[in-house]
């Protein structure tokens, strides 16, 4: 795959340069938690090993290792970076397959240049009987020629939505660490909107937006249908370094069904409790579900629209009894993203009398109502491309706003 910045000058010699050779490794990696060898090259892991062995949900498993926010990142001269990798796809049967993965390359910040990728293996999943199929494919090359000879920050983002081993990193000149380095860590956890789920782009999803307005290295830990308040995720941010920390909180409790009203609150002091264990005055920020018609009075479990599968479009609907009870005072109700938010605002309120660097982002100031007329969510779920720009702009000006921590 070739893919050159069309506004960046052409080297004058047009003989192919001498490229360089470097290891893979979590120096010249960030975003990520840990890195497995394997037959191929190398895995990156946004849940390290100890978290991984303590979940059997392939959910999970699939989500976590799919380099969302994960990038090679360097300072170097070179007009050449090439960088070979196989990938792994996740096709399911009768519905549409997603678009192909994105690589982006970002020098000194902005968005220079884009690959798609290609080749790599491909997982059949037969959603009737849940029985998988591989299709092993081969490795691919992505190269980006053409770059100025100036020293720079490059930055090769990552699919954020296929699962990438990476096999060699090449360049035409020795690369060092990035200037970028000293940038406040910033590790967000959230669901696959957080992921980045229809958004265009690695770099462009709302997190990385967010990120790139506020000065800070991007830790994403956004997992596709599985922000489930997980012990050993928090643990695992607990013992992360981090000069911020977010929780995006509510969409995956609904549309999986996987809670009571009972349960949901003391999950969520746990989960906050664990993150102060390990940073107990760093600013927390708790992000309330965003605007979503089909689960704010409607409890889950979600699901695909059949019908609209029919017609080849991937859309979602809910399923709970819309007049199930929702109360804050019934224990046993089914939770909506209506009582979910007012269960986060009321938690958050209660522990700032006591911790006065957390916060509260209600979902409805990142995207609400208004939003869903003028952008609808186009599979009633996640947030097309454009409005994952806004998103995260939104957030870097509410969620940075108090002592932004890049600036």
């Amino acid at each position: 795959m070739k893919n050159q910045d069309a506004s960046s000058p052409l080297v004058d010699d047009h003989r192919e340069p001498t490229l360089l050779s470097h290891p893979i490794g979590t120096d010249v990696l960030r975003g990520l938690a840990d890195l497995e060898r394997t037959e191929r090259g190398w895995l990156p892991h946004r849940l390290p090993a100890r978290a991984r062995a303590q979940s059997t949900d392939p959910q999970l498993a699939g989500a976590e290792s799919q380099p969302s926010g994960v990038r090679l990142a360097f300072r170097t001269r070179s007009t050449v970076v090439e960088v070979d990798t196989v990938r792994t796809r996740v096709a399911m049967t009768g519905v549409p397959d997603r678009p192909e993965g994105t690589v982006d390359l970002r020098i000194d910040g902005r968005l220079a240049a884009q690959a798609t990728t290609a080749g790599g293996d491909v997982v059949e999943v037969d959603l009737a009987t849940g029985a998988t199929a591989l299709r092993p494919g081969d490795m691919a090359t992505t190269r980006f020629d053409g770059l100025s000879s100036d020293e720079k920050d490059v930055e090769i983002w990552l699919p954020h939505h296929e699962r990438t081993e990476l096999v060699a990193l090449r360049t035409d000149a020795p690369i060092a660490a990035p200037s970028t380095d000293g940038r406040p860590v910033w590790v967000h956890h959230g669901s696959s909107i957080s992921q980045g789920s229809n958004a265009a782009s690695p770099s462009t999803t709302w997190p990385a937006v967010a990120a790139a307005l506020g000065g800070v290295q991007l830790v994403n830990l956004g997992f596709g249908g599985s922000a489930m308040l997980d012990p050993f995720v928090a643990r695992a941010m607990r013992d992360a370094p981090a000069d911020v920390l977010s929780v995006e909180i509510g969409i995956n409790l609904v549309n999986s069904d996987v809670m009571r009203l009972r349960a949901v609150g003391p999950a969520v002091h746990g989960f906050l409790d664990t993150l102060r264990d390990g940073h107990p005055d760093v600013p927390l920020i708790v992000i309330g579900p965003l605007f979503c018609p089909i689960h704010e009075h409607t409890p889950g479990p979600g699901a695909f629209d059949v019908e609209a599968l029919a017609e080849g479009r991937v859309r979602f609907r809910a399923t709970g009894d819309p007049v199930d009870p929702a109360s804050p005072t019934t224990p046993l109700s089914r939770l909506t993203l209506t009582l979910v938010r007012e269960v986060l605002a009321r938690i958050v309120a209660d522990r700032r009398v006591d911790d006065p660097q957390l916060s509260y982002v209600d979902g409805l100031d990142l995207y609400g109502p208004d939003d869903e007329v003028e952008r609808p969510l186009p599979d009633a779920l996640h947030p097309d491309a454009p409005t994952h720009r806004i998103i995260g702009e939104r957030f870097a000006r509410r969620g940075f706003a108090a002592g932004r921590p890049g600036v």
